[in-house]
C-alpha cells in the first residue's frame, strides 16, 4: 500500500517535472496523410525542445503508413538509445473496412509494446471519420495531438524512473 508521501512524490515527479533535458526521444511518423502527420511531428518536436530536449536527442524516422508504426517502434525500442518513443499517424475512415483493420492492428501492436517493453511508446495515431477532424487535431481548433504526445512522453519517462527507483 502506498503511503501519502509516495503518492505525493509520484504526483510531483510525473506531473510537475516537465523537463526533457537529458532525455532521448524517438519519433516514428507515418508518411500517409503527411499533411496531418507532418504537423503532428512538428508539434511534438516543438514541445520537446520547449521543455529542454536537445535537438540531437530527438531521432525522427518515417514509415509508409500507420500499420508499420508498430514494427518501426519495436526496432527502435531494441536498437536505438531512447527513453521513450512517440508514434504518429493519421487514419481517416473510408468506404471499406480497411480503416478498422489498420486502427485495430496499430492499436493492439502499440499496446503490446507497452506491456512488454522497457520504455514507453506513446500512441499518437489519429483515427478520424474525415480529414477535417484530423486537421482540427493537428494544429487546428482542437490543438496538436503531437504536442500532447510529447508531454505524455516526458510524463511517462518521469513516471517510469520514479517507479523503478522504488526497487532501491
Amino acid at each position: 500500500m502506498a503511503t501519502a508521501f509516495h503518492i505525493e512524490h509520484e504526483r510531483q515527479a510525473t506531473q510537475t517535472d516537465s523537463s526533457a533535458k537529458g532525455y532521448k526521444f524517438g519519433i516514428v511518423v507515418s508518411e500517409w496523410n503527411s499533411n496531418i502527420t507532418d504537423a503532428l511531428r512538428d508539434g511534438a518536436i516543438k514541445t520537446l525542445l520547449m521543455h529542454g530536449a536537445n535537438e540531437d536527442d530527438i531521432l525522427v524516422e518515417t514509415v509508409p503508413g500507420s500499420f508499420e508504426l508498430t514494427y518501426a517502434a519495436s526496432l527502435m525500442m531494441k536498437n536505438a538509445p531512447v527513453d521513450a518513443i512517440i508514434v504518429l499517424g493519421s487514419v481517416v475512415r473510408g468506404d471499406t473496412p480497411h480503416f478498422d483493420y489498420v486502427c485495430q492492428g496499430v492499436t493492439q501492436g502499440i499496446a503490446q509494446l507497452n506491456a512488454e517493453g522497457k520504455i514507453p511508446v506513446i500512441f499518437g495515431v489519429l483515427t478520424t471519420d474525415n480529414m477535417e477532424q484530423a486537421e482540427e487535431r493537428a494544429g487546428g481548433k482542437l490543438g496538436n495531438k503531437g504536442s500532447e504526445c510529447a508531454d505524455t512522453a516526458i510524463h511517462m519517462i518521469n513516471f517510469a524512473r520514479f517507479i523503478c527507483s522504488l526497487k532501491n
